[in-house]
C-alpha cells in the first residue's frame, strides 16, 4: 500500500504566505524580470510543494506541475503541428485550459517533462517522484483537429510524439509513469483504441505504468480494464459513489489507483473515514497493489486545505498499518 497523489498541486498559498509565483509571472510578463529569474521563483514552488507533500506522509510523489498552465497547453507547445487556441471549460469544472489546435503533423520536438522530473526528483532525495503526462487519447479529445481525418489517427499522432519523450523517461530511470485519460470514461466505445495505445507505450517503459481516471463512471468499462498493458488503474471514488461497485470485480493483473480524498471540495475528511474506506477496498485488493490517493488533482483546492487533506490521508492509511502488523 502506497500513499501517493494524482498530478497537480496548489501554486499559490493563502495569506499571509506570500503568493511569490503569482507575482513573479505578472513581472515576466512585464519585463520586470528575465526568464532564469522566473525559472528560480518555479524551482522555488517546486521545491516547497514536494516539502509539505513529504511532511504530510505522501510516499510517491509529484512535482505538483508547478510549471503546467494546463494539462494540454504545457505538452502541445512542445510539440510540432500545434498551435495554442482559445479557452475552454476542462470537463465539469470551473478551470479552463488552451485548447491545442492541430494544424500539421504531429511531432516530438523537444523534452516535455524530463527536465521537471529530475528537478524535482533531486529536491525529493529519496522519496520517488512519479512523472506524469497527459494521455494520447485524452489529449486528442481535447484538441481541435484541423489535420487529421479521425480520433484514431490523432490519438495515434500524439502516443507516437508522446512514445519519445516516454523513451526520455525510461532511459533516465523513472520508476513510475502515469498518464491521465479521463476522456475515455466519456467515450467508452473507444476502448480498443485505448488498449492500443497503451500496448504501443509499454513496449517504451520498463517501470511501474498508470493510467489515471477521474470526473466520471468508470462502470461501462468494468469487464474491459484488464486488458490494459499496463500495472497500474486509477479511479475516482468520489465524483461517482456508483465506482465502488468495481472492486469486487477489479482485474487481478492490476494495481488500483484508490481516489478516495474529494480534491473539489473543501470539506475534510478524517483519518477514521480514510481507514474505513481503504478497509473496504482490502476486502477485494490485495495490500501489495493498492495506491491510496485524492479523487484526482489538488489544484482545485486552497493550498493549506490541500495539505490538511493529505496529512489526513497519511493518518487513515497509518491506522490501517498499525492494525494489521
Amino acid at each position: 500500500m502506497i500513499i501517493t497523489v494524482v498530478d497537480h498541486y496548489p501554486k499559490i498559498p493563502n495569506p499571509p504566505r506570500e503568493a511569490k509565483l503569482r507575482k513573479a509571472i505578472h513581472a515576466y510578463d512585464q519585463g520586470k524580470i528575465s526568464k532564469e529569474e522566473l525559472e528560480r521563483v518555479f524551482d522555488e514552488v517546486t521545491k516547497e510543494v514536494i516539502e509539505e507533500q513529504i511532511s504530510a506522509g505522501v510516499e510517491l510523489i509529484t512535482d505538483g506541475q508547478i510549471r503546467w498552465e494546463d494539462g494540454q497547453s504545457y505538452i502541445a507547445k512542445k510539440l510540432d503541428g500545434i498551435e495554442i487556441g482559445g479557452l475552454f471549460r476542462y470537463f465539469d469544472n470551473n478551470t479552463y485550459y488552451r485548447q491545442p489546435v492541430v494544424v500539421g503533423k504531429i511531432k516530438w520536438r523537444e523534452p516535455i517533462i524530463l527536465e521537471d522530473w529530475k528537478r524535482a526528483q533531486d529536491f525529493a532525495k529519496n522519496v520517488p517522484v512519479k512523472a506524469v503526462l497527459t494521455g494520447p487519447y485524452t489529449l486528442a479529445r481535447l484538441s481541435r483537429d484541423e489535420y487529421y481525418k479521425s480520433i484514431a489517427e490523432l490519438s495515434n499522432a500524439y502516443t507516437d510524439a508522446l512514445i519519445e519523450e516516454v523513451k526520455l523517461l525510461d532511459k533516465e530511470g523513472v520508476k513510475y509513469l502515469q498518464f491521465n485519460e479521463p476522456s475515455i470514461l466519456y467515450y467508452p466505445e473507444d476502448f480498443d483504441l485505448l488498449v492500443d495505445i497503451y500496448n504501443r507505450i509499454r513496449r517504451y517503459f520498463s517501470g511501474n505504468l498508470a493510467i489515471y481516471t477521474y470526473f466520471y463512471t468508470v462502470l461501462p468499462l468494468r469487464k474491459e480494464i484488464s486488458r490494459l498493458n499496463i500495472d497500474t488503474f486509477g479511479i475516482d471514488f468520489v465524483s461517482r459513489k456508483e465506482n465502488f461497485e468495481i472492486l469486487r470485480d477489479f482485474p487481478k493483473n492490476l494495481a488500483l489507483g484508490y481516489g478516495i480524498v474529494d480534491a473539489r471540495n473543501t470539506k475534510l475528511e478524517t483519518p477514521e473515514q480514510i481507514k474505513s474506506l481503504v478497509e473496504k477496498a482490502l476486502e477485494y485488493v490485495p495490500e501489495e497493489r493498492l495506491f491510496v490517493n485524492p479523487s484526482c488533482g489538488l489544484e482545485y483546492l486552497p493550498r493549506e486545505r490541500a495539505y490538511e487533506k493529505l496529512v489526513n490521508l497519511a493518518k487513515g492509511v497509518n491506522l490501517v498499518r498499525g492494525e494489521r502488523r
